[in-house]
Order: C-alpha cells, then sequence, then structure tokens
C-alpha cells in the first residue's frame, strides 16, 4: 500500500468515529509504526488531522459558526432528571476515589455533577470546563477551582475553547472524571465533535481515565469516539449494566465499580 493510499484509509476510519488510537490503525494498515507516524505527520502537516495523545482525531472548527450553532446532543437540563437515583450513586462512589488535597479534573456532565457534594472537606484542586460543577463546589471551603478559556455553550453550561488547545491551564492531575453520552465496543463517545477536542486534551492531562455512565448509556455504537476502551481504567456505572457490557469492559481490563444505590 503507497502512502497516499495509507493516508486516505486512515482519513476514512476518522470519518467514522472523529478519533482513532494508534493501535488500531497499526491493526487495520499493513506497515511499520515508524511508517504510520511519518503518515500521521504529513496528514498533521496539511491540517487534515490533529495528533493526541493515543492516537489521531478529525480537526475541530475554529470558526465563531462552530459557537453560534451550539452543541447537538441531549440540552443538560433534561439529561439531569434521568436516571437521577443511578446517577447520584455513581457520583458519590467516585468521590470516594479523590484524596485529601489532590488535584483532580472533573469533566462537565450531569453525573459527574453528582460528585461535588462528596468533595467537601477534602481540600481538592480541580479543573473543570463545566458550570454547574463550579456553581457546586464554590461553596466549599479549601477547594480551589480552575476553569480553562474558551466559548460558553448554554445547551450543557460548558466552557470550550473550539479553536485548539492553547487556552488550557498548564494542568496536569492524577485522575479525570469523564462522562460520556454512550459507551459501545468502539469506546466512550459523544454527539458533538467539539466536546471530543476538549475531552481528549483534559485526557491528555491525566494519568487515569475514570468514567462515569448510567447503564442505560452502554450498547449505542454512534457518535463521535472520545477514547478507546483501552484508555478507560475505571467505568462506575450501576447494577443495571449489562453482562455483556461487563464482559467487553473486562477483556479490555476496565476496572468496573457497581455503585449502590
Amino acid at each position: 500500500m503507497h502512502a497516499a493510499e495509507r493516508e486516505t484509509a486512515i482519513l476514512s476510519l476518522l470519518e467514522d468515529k472523529g478519533f482513532i488510537a494508534f493501535r488500531d490503525i497499526e491493526r487495520r494498515l499493513d506497515a511499520s509504526p515508524a511508517t504510520l507516524r511519518r503518515d500521521l505527520d504529513r496528514l498533521a502537516g496539511k491540517g487534515r488531522v490533529v495528533r493526541v495523545h493515543g492516537g489521531v482525531s478529525l480537526p475541530v472548527s475554529s470558526t465563531p459558526a462552530a459557537v453560534a450553532t451550539g452543541l447537538t446532543g441531549v440540552p443538560f437540563h433534561e439529561n439531569i432528571h434521568r436516571n437521577r437515583l443511578q446517577k447520584e450513586a455513581i457520583g458519590r462512589a467516585a468521590a470516594e476515589f479523590c484524596s485529601h488535597g489532590e488535584a483532580i479534573m472533573i469533566d462537565g456532565g450531569s453525573t459527574t455533577l453528582q460528585m461535588c457534594p462528596h468533595l467537601s472537606g477534602l481540600e481538592l484542586q480541580v479543573l473543570t470546563n463545566s458550570l454547574h460543577i463550579v456553581s457546586a463546589l464554590l461553596g466549599q471551603p479549601g477547594t480551589r477551582l480552575t476553569v480553562p478559556g474558551g466559548s460558553v455553550f448554554p445547551e450543557q453550561n460548558i466552557i470550550l475553547a473550539p479553536a485548539g488547545d492553547d487556552l488550557m491551564p498548564r494542568f496536569h492531575a492524577p485522575k479525570l472524571f469523564m462522562s460520556a453520552a454512550s459507551v459501545g465496543p468502539q469506546g466512550a463517545m459523544q454527539a458533538d465533535v467539539v466536546l471530543v477536542g476538549a475531552e481528549r486534551r483534559l485526557i491528555e492531562r491525566a494519568e487515569q481515565v475514570i468514567l462515569l455512565v448510567d447503564s442505560s448509556k452502554f450498547g449505542s455504537s454512534s457518535g463521535n469516539v472520545v477514547c478507546g476502551l483501552d484508555e478507560i481504567d475505571v467505568l462506575i456505572s450501576d447494577d443495571g449494566l449489562p453482562n455483556e457490557a461487563r464482559e467487553l469492559l473486562a477483556s479490555h481490563k476496565v476496572r468496573v465499580i457497581i455503585a449502590e444505590s
């Protein structure tokens, strides 16, 4: 396969998912890792892909129209009431992973928001893109908050920087607590590619990715892939998690925590 053919194949894979891990490219294309890295460097130089930790993603639009059109997916004010009891239990279980005084990142979402009441007294340093989470943590003595620069997307009440990484603080944390619109064999997915770019930048700054999703999020294979299952360290869900999902996660060495309501 010639270089142009490999580039076309890589772009075709990206069109379906929005992100693809380097290991998946190796499995699908008959070329050495060094050759594939040169292919990705050429595509990145042309602006066709963005090199991110563990793979490549499609470029995120930096035009004002990307902000004006808003985000696709379920608005936050609707999503927060879905499976509320399960989300509260998942948030409580996630908070147990936090240690006193450490730095963490919390991605915006109706499930990650449920961590907040259980973080009081831990004196954490928190980077979050969610104004809901900022509001929930502001009253906690000792909790320090950092937010990225960017535009406010009112559908989810989060701050995103579609133009790229330049507005993200120089922040590194042992743990990233992340939500997802759905989870399937391809990995964790979001409805909007703008969210994918923002969450990839958080993943690159974390040592451990902890995914918080209720069991209704499993089974769907549609959406833009944020990360493969191999990149998820811990998944916290409820007892409605299907057996096939548990087996799939186990095959990718994801530690599964079932939160008790």
